[in-house]
């Protein structure tokens, strides 16, 4: 498929598509989902990071159920926010599950997204470090994704 800009992300959705947002990890791949006027970004689900194939399918069945017409994939550039291996190893992820999945992605900056996350658990929340574990990461996706939309041009209202 194809690696867009926020921008182009945008217009290339329909009316009512949701984004999916995705922070991709070694071991767990966190998911959220934004609503139809993509506006607000709420965690879905983690899974387990396993082969792309069962992936894609697993995101495409999710597209199918809940609308979704593209991803916002974190990219976990250097924190001087130079691209280093591990940013061009989640961008050739985030490529093929585009071409696998036929939905487009933008890549998002995820800097810091999972150590504001278990911050925010820690302190507000007081979970511990087995109840953050299970949450984290679709957290994490949700974090990146809220950003995004943030980012997202708007059409004037007046």
């Amino acid at each position: 498929m194809a690696l867009l800009n926020l921008t182009d992300l945008t217009a290339a959705l329909a009316r009512n598509d949701r984004l999916l947002g995705i922070d991709p990890g070694r071991k767990q791949v966190g998911l959220a989902l934004s609503d139809v006027s993509r506006m607000v970004a709420t965690p879905l689900e983690t899974v387990k990071r396993g082969k792309l194939s069962a992936m894609a399918t697993h995101i495409r069945a999710l597209a199918d159920r809940h609308g979704i017409g593209g991803m916002v994939i974190g990219i976990p550039l250097s924190l001087d926010g130079s691209f280093g291996p591990a940013a061009q190893a989640a961008k050739d992820w985030a490529m093929a599950l585009s071409d696998q999945t036929g939905l487009p992605v933008c890549l998002w900056d995820e800097r810091l997204s999972s150590s504001a996350v278990n911050r925010m658990l820690i302190q507000e929340a007081d979970l511990s470090r087995k109840k953050r574990e299970g949450v984290v990461d679709q957290l994490a996706a949700a974090y990146i994704l809220q950003a995004a939309l943030d980012s997202m041009p708007r059409p004037a209202l007046f």
